[in-house]
This record gives C-alpha cells, structure tokens and sequence, in this order.
C-alpha cells in the first residue's frame, strides 16, 4: 500500500499535537486522492472527503505557519504568473521514430537485433498517448519541479499548473524512495471532460475548442493556476528520467512497475511482449478498441526491455534505437480546396499551402493543409476548387492525399508558381534540377523575418529570451534590418518595446554579449545559407580555419570539404558573393563576434581534444549542456550521445544517471565540473601557444 491511513476521528483532538493531526489528515487525503485518481477505487463518500478537506483548511488557516508546498489544499489557488522560466533537462526527452506498417516495424527490430549481435530481447507495448509530455522532478520525496518537454532539450516550468493535476503525487512515500529523482509522463485532456467543457462554452456564447489535445496544452501553459486547476488533466507516467542515491530497476517493465508503487499512476493497457507477433496483436487488439478509451491515441509505443540494451543502442540525432511508435492508420476527411497560397520560407523557397473549407479531422479542425511543391502538386494533379481527400498522420500538419476526381464539376482550374514573390514582388526562379522556386532577394521581408528567427535560435546563435514574438517586435520596430544589426540594438530601445522590463532588457543584453563567443560552425550555419545545416558548417571550419577564408573560396575550393557537392560549393559562394551578406560580415567583425576558430586550416589533428570521444550529462553550473559540447567540438573532440567503449571522458553534472553508471562499469574516465573546466582551460592554452 501507498499510504498510511490515519483516520482521525480515532483519536480525541486533545490527544494530538495540531502539527500532527495536521499531517495525518494530509496523509489520510493523500490516501483517498490516490485511490480515487489512480486506482480508480474510491472507498469513502464524497462527503466524507470534502469533510476532511474542510478540517485541513480550517486548520491551516488558523495555523498558516505550518502550511507547506505539498498540502492538499495546495493545488489551487496560487497566484497568477508572469511567464514561464525556462528548463534544461538533466537529459533530453528524446523523440521517437514512426513505423507505419508491419514492414517497417520489423525492420526496426531487425536493426536493433544486429546491433545487439543476435540477442533477444522482450519488448514493452504502451499506448502512445494524444497529450503532452511533461518532466516532474521529486526532492526529499516531494514535488519540487514539474517541466513541459519543450524541444526535447528545454522546456517551461509550469510546476504551479502540473500541481492542481490530482493524479500527480505532491509527496512520494515510502522506503527506496530516492533523495532525487525525476519521471516523464504524458498530461492529457480526457475525453468526457473535454466534451463537458465544451457544452459548458457553447452554452455560454462562447466558441468551443477543437480537440482534447492543443487543449490539454493550453490549459498547462495558463499564467493562471486556478484555471488549469478547473480542468480536469489527467496523467500516464510512462518513464524514469533518473534517480540519485536510489538502486533502479533493470528493466523498463520494473521500472514501470517501481512508478507503480511508488503512487504514480501509469497505463493499465502497458504490456510485456516477447515476439513480434505478440507486439502486432497488441497494437490490432488497441486500434479496434482505441475508441472505447477515454483518452485519445495515435498508436503503440515499443521499448526494448532491458535497460543495458537500450544504453548500448543509444540514440541517433533525437530519436532512441530502441524505442518506436508504432502509428495508427491515418486518419482521412474529404473537404474542398479553396485555395493554393503561398508561404516564402526562411532561404527564399516558395511554399505552396492548401486553403481548405474547414473539417474535422480526428478530432482537430483543419483550415490549411501542406501541398510540398510544385511538382507535388502536378503529380497528384491537385486543382483548385477540387474536392480533396485530407489527412493527419504521423505529424501534426495535415497533408492533402488527393483529388476525388470524380467529383470535378469543371469549375477546378490547375495551379501556376507566380512569377513573382507574393511579398516583395521580385522575380522567381526555379534553379535547373530543383524542386523548388525561390525568392532571391535576400532582404525579402518574409524571407528576413523566419532568417533572424533562425539566426537567434538555439542551435545557432543562441539568444536566450529572443523568442518569435519579440523576434518580429524587434523587426517591426526596425531595430534590425539584417541580422548583423542584432549587436548594435541597446537597451534603452529594446525597452520601448510592449511588455519589455528592464530585467528582460537586461537578460537578453548580456545573451547577445555572450554569442559573441559562439564556435564558428554555429555561427556560419545561423548566416541560414542555403543547404549549409551544422554538419556541412563545421566541416568547412575544420578544412578552412575562419569566415574570411570560408568566404574567399572558389567552388573548386569548397568541393575539396568532405560532405560539400558542387549544388552546396555553388550555394556557398553565391552567398558570400553579394554585398549584403559581406556587410553583415563586417558587422559581427566591429561588434567583436569570433570569426576565427583557431583552428589550422585543414589540420584537425592541431587541436587539442582532436580524435577524443566525450560524453556530457547532468546539469552544469559554469554553462548549459550544449555549451559544453560546443566547446568540446571547438577544440577538436567529438560529443557522444551515449557511453560505449570508444567514450574517453564522461562529463558529470548535478542529476547524472544511467551514463554514470554505464561509465563505471566500462571504466571511463570520469570528469567531475571542475575538472572538466581544468581540462578546457589546459586545452585552451595548448591551442594559443600552437
């Protein structure tokens, strides 16, 4: 059992101190909320529940000093936010890759059984919930930090809004429980809830909303608690994120198991399967009865059992070998087309997007749907005015399948690239071999707007604080005009922008100081030259050395880089060929941003961690995750996403897991903070007196 019961009725007032008749009536809620929310299983009255919640309050009331985060009566009412801090994971919350049929899930174990060399495995099948993915951190047993997964790498802190969810534990008890530890769930909006909530607004005038899902997210990201708390969010614990000073199960299975008895609530339709014919039978016994539940589902997740596989399998990118998502078929509605627009993107492409007559597909209204290009287009002889087969499957954006071709009533007409860009008017072109048409001016508005959102973006410049919106406040306020007018923005007219605070003036002044120091590959790929993504960026850096070099190369030149083709050496040179993107040079040169790597040209040996293999995890103080492997990276190392045996140094911070472990077992070389920054010093130095 969770909880220890104490009903208080059993002992005479008088008898108890008020700290502990307090306490016991918050165990004994704790108790009763837990059996109501998780397990389904009431065993009082509601009368007799709002009975003990009244003596809490009356209590607490008269003894306010003894009130504490993890009360019952703490899940409503906090006061209302001013925004959300942001979140670093202690390790990412990772995507999943899609298996759409029986072949490519197959081809997934397969993958998987040869890296293993043969070994067998048992599998874990939970349904892949509609909702959205959360991190709750415990300390000492109680709630202290409860994040939404943001880009898998950072997220917002919605703690005050995750603790009005009654199925979320404030307090965690029991014996094994760890000094620290953080699980992953996914919130969602039931969908009998959802269904009252939206009679409720219909019958008040007001619009509804248009599926569980987007809002189950906007009711996590409420500045106002109290609002969140009226809705009735529900959560499936699905993972360990990791656990200090605690010995985890070694299994997925255990581990769900292990959330289980510790009072978190997890699926009860999770499942161990041993064949892939066990996981089919599971993922066909759910799609016939998905509907029955009363929470939306897109499909099953697979995970690989034991937990010393999945480390030796890792990850590629974002997405982990040994987990997939095994979707549902799609799901398709027939609407009209009314329209084929365009969208110029960030490099100038011109995005054609169907305008459709509203439709319901699997629960969200669809009024735009993506038509790739032109030659998409052709193929599937898409037509304005069509009636046309729509879709949602595998990704959030609609896609349009199809023509019902024998609803044409001669009325459809075929669609045309303009000749023109949409938005500044200059002439298009689609370069021989390409799939797309662009828009070659380069101060296109539109093209400006999604290029200085790419520029200030994490993997890129990284400017903390500089989200869209005040992103294209700064635009709108002609504060820049290229990206290179980014460093000379001050504070006084960062101020005069809506809802801008000295603080956040502040914040984001010394953000835009410090990317001065980004490495130079994430400063040539933030420039958004067309087909040069990081990889292609930090190769040109190890073969050239520096921007000026970079930028003086011939196409013959930039072919001899590993991984650059004639399509990317053109694109590259085309790029540093126009004045404004040397006068965007020249700016980042006078605001003191680094254009040299320090690297010997072509000689990637010169540097000081060249052919060494590091990992990063936990949380760091002197800098962020990525910082760390960006520095590595500068001085010539390579980062890792897991421990094997070709790591050389593990990098641990505050909240290190599974790495750790994995690490000692392999006996790698284990770098505390302060070594670790000892070790970039020393290779700094080694690097300067090259």
């Amino acid at each position: 059992m969770i909880y220890s019961y104490y009903p208080c009725g059993g002992l005479p007032m008088a008898e108890l101190s008020t700290e502990r008749h307090i306490q016991q009536l918050r165990e004994e809620i704790d108790g009763h909320n837990h059996r109501y929310y998780v397990l389904d299983d009431p065993v009082v009255s509601d009368a007799h529940y709002d009975d003990l919640m009244n003596r809490l309050r009356e209590l607490e009331a008269d003894y306010p000093e003894l009130v504490t985060p993890d009360s019952p009566t703490q899940r409503v009412g906090a006061s209302p936010l001013e925004g959300f801090d942001e979140v670093e994971h202690p390790s990412p919350m990772l995507s999943l890759a899609n298996a759409f049929d029986t072949d490519q899930l197959r081809a997934w174990h397969k993958r998987a059984q040869d890296l293993l060399e043969g070994a067998g495995f048992d599998m874990v099948c939970e349904l892949k919930i509609d909702g959205l993915a959360v991190a709750l951190t415990y300390e000492d047993g109680r709630l202290a930090r409860g994040a939404t997964r943001g880009d898998g790498l950072r997220g917002e802190d919605v703690t005050s809004n995750l603790r009005t969810i009654k199925s979320i534990p404030l307090l965690v008890r029991g014996n094994g429980v760890p000094r620290r530890f953080e699980v992953r769930g996914e919130v969602y909006f039931p969908k009998s809830g959802f269904l009252k909530l939206n009679e409720e607004r219909v019958s008040q005038g007001e619009a509804p909303y248009a599926n569980p899902r987007n809002t189950a997210a906007g009711s996590l990201r409420q500045l106002d608690p109290r609002i969140t708390a009226s809705r009735p969010l529900d959560i499936f614990v699905y993972a360990l994120g990791y656990a200090e000073d605690g010995a985890a199960p070694d299994t997925h299975w255990a581990i769900l198991e292990y959330l289980k008895d510790l009072g978190f609530k997890t699926n009860p339709a999770n499942a161990v399967c041993s064949t892939l014919e066990e996981v089919e039978a599971y993922y066909r016994d759910w799609l016939e009865r998905k509907e029955s539940l009363d929470y939306g589902v897109d499909g099953a997740v697979v995970k690989i059992d034991p937990l010393s596989y999945q480390r030796h399998l890792g990850s590629v990118g974002r997405e982990p070998r040994w987990a997939i998502a095994y979707k549902f078929p799609a799901t398709q509605e027939i609407t009209r087309l009314l329209d084929i627009r365009i969208n110029v993107g960030r490099t100038g492409s011109l995005n054609p997007y169907a305008v459709l007559e509203p439709v319901n597909v699997g629960g969200a209204t669809v009024k735009m749907a993506t038509l790739h290009n032109e030659d998409d287009i052709r193929r599937k002889d898409i037509r304005v005015n069509d009636w046309v087969v729509v879709e949602r499957a595998g990704e959030v954006i609609p896609q349009v399948v199809g023509p019902v071709v024998s609803r044409r009533s001669g009325e459809e007409f075929e669609f045309e690239m303009p000749p023109h860009c949409p938005v500044c008017d200059t002439p298009t072109a689609r370069p021989e071999g390409e799939a797309m048409t662009y828009c070659f001016n380069t101060v296109c508005p539109a093209q400006f707007a999604r290029l200085f959102m790419h520029f200030v973006s994490r993997g890129a410049m990284d400017i903390e604080g500089m989200g869209e919106r005040l992103a294209l406040a700064v635009i709108d306020a002609e504060l820049v005009k290229d990206v290179g007018d980014l460093y000379s923005i001050t504070a006084e007219q960062l101020l005069t922008l809506e809802r801008m605070g000295e603080k956040s003036a502040g914040n984001l002044m010394k953000s835009i100081e410090m990317s001065k120091e980004r490495p130079l590959p994430n400063i040539i790929y933030a420039l958004g030259i067309r087909h040069v993504g990081y990889e292609t960026a930090d190769a040109l850096v190890r073969h050239f050395g520096s921007m000026d070099s970079i930028a003086q190369a011939c196409e013959e030149e930039l072919t001899s880089v590993p991984g650059v083709g004639p399509k990317v050496a053109q694109s590259i040179a085309a790029h540093f060929a126009q004045e404004s993107s040397r006068a965007v040079i020249e700016k980042l040169r006078r605001a003191g941003v680094q254009l040299e790597s320090g690297v010997a040209a072509q000689d990637g040996s010169s540097r000081p961690l060249a052919g060494l293999q590091m990992v990063v995890t936990g949380r760091l103080d002197a800098m962020s995750r990525s910082q760390a492997e960006d520095r590595i990276k500068e001085l010539g190392g390579s980062v890792g996403s897991s421990v094997s045996k070709k790591t050389r140094f593990l990098v641990v911070g505050e909240g290190s897991g599974s790495k750790l472990d994995q690490a000692q077992k392999l006996g790698t070389e284990i770098l505390d903070e302060a070594r670790f920054l000892k070790l970039l010093e020393r290779s700094l130095v080694e690097e300067a007196a090259s």
